[in-house]
């Protein structure tokens, strides 16, 4: 068996585009060999390396100085939170190119086009030719000033205009869930601050003047849905889930004053029935974790709070079970329905 010549160190652990192999002084049969993945002509990832997708974003995008990362390939890039079935698989995947088209009005759940997250998501300006690439779903989207941004020298749309653009492709449930992670802020006694990433009134100033693109009714609707103060996806699907049953409102990281008027901050709280509710994820299972919950728990029943907590067990059984085990906690507290 031959033994394979390393690559240089400058792109032995990133993808790369074969002129750089070849300014590395790379022969050109080396980028054929076994250890190399081919996801488009001119583009090498060594099957050594970790995933990367900005790095392998970066790759594409350099063999086309007009070309940017748009829909959930730069939501995913700026750290948006994506339904399952449309976060990235690098598992390859023939030529296609994806029209953008709305998600049809009252369809809930499920991907619109043809297995998003099997593809790089790259665009062009609407005037520019669609980019066709192994891998890649091509888009032409009308872009105007303010749209792009560059990270670390890669283009992609704004997280303002990948969230209107999202509006396309999202179902309203998991357009809410992304937004409320956009604009999520808040500062409590414990623990540094939390900044939006895009103001909610920033956001909402965008949605205004997006006419014409792609996605802005659905962007509309989900604005109003949006509320700020959410630490995780799971806390918007719980709060979509008992708006949909028709329970009184929860807000997100709501304070619940102690006997000696000291803060306590909850996932979610209905004021006027004084019932609040947690969504325990697996970090509550530390030892530490469950005696800070225990001494707050406290805190929240002796304040004449009732406290409901949910985690994935709860939510796999279903909508049913969430909301019944919601709605004996209101009614304990006074609500008639």
């Amino acid at each position: 068996m031959t033994r394979l010549s390393p690559l240089p160190e400058e792109i032995r652990s990133r993808p790369f585009v074969v002129p750089e192999a070849a300014e590395a002084g790379v022969p050109a049969g080396r980028l054929f060999a076994r250890d190399m993945h081919r996801p488009s002509r001119s583009i090498r990832v060594p099957r050594s390396c970790s995933p990367d997708l900005p790095a392998l974003v970066s790759s594409h995008t350099a063999l086309g100085p007009d070309v940017f990362a748009s829909l959930v390939t730069a939501a995913k890039v700026h750290g948006v939170p994506l339904p399952p079935w449309a976060e990235f698989r690098p598992d390859g995947g023939g030529p296609v190119t994806a029209v953008v088209e709305p998600v049809p009005w009252g369809k809930k759940s499920g991907p619109h086009f043809r297995e998003p997250g099997r593809f790089l998501h790259l665009a062009r300006e609407s005037f520019g030719t669609l980019p066709r690439r192994r891998g890649i779903a091509g888009h032409r989207l009308k872009i105007r000033e303010g749209d792009l941004v560059e990270i670390d020298g890669l283009r992609l749309t704004s997280l303002a205009r990948t969230w209107v653009d999202l509006g396309s492709v999202l179902p309203i449930d998991d357009l809410v869930v992304a937004g409320d992670a956009i604009v999520s802020e808040h500062a409590r006694h414990f623990g540094p601050p939390r900044l939006a990433m895009v103001p909610l009134a920033e956001l909402r100033k965008f949605v205004d003047g997006a006419k014409g693109i792609h996605g802005v009714r659905k962007a509309r609707l989900a604005l109003d849905l949006l509320r700020v103060g959410v630490d995780s996806p799971q806390e918007s699907k719980l709060r979509l889930l008992l708006d949909d049953a028709g329970l009184p409102e929860f807000t997100p990281n709501c304070r619940v004053d102690d006997v000696f008027n000291r803060p306590v901050w909850t996932d979610l709280g209905c004021p006027r029935f004084r019932t609040c509710i947690e969504y325990e994820g697996l970090h509550h299972l530390t030892p530490e974790q469950q005696a800070l919950d225990a001494y707050r728990d406290q805190r929240v029943s002796d304040a004449g709070w009732r406290q409901v907590k949910v985690n994935t067990v709860d939510m796999r059984h279903g909508r049913e079970w969430v909301v019944s085990r919601v709605k004996q906690a209101l009614r304990k507290q006074g609500w008639q329905r």
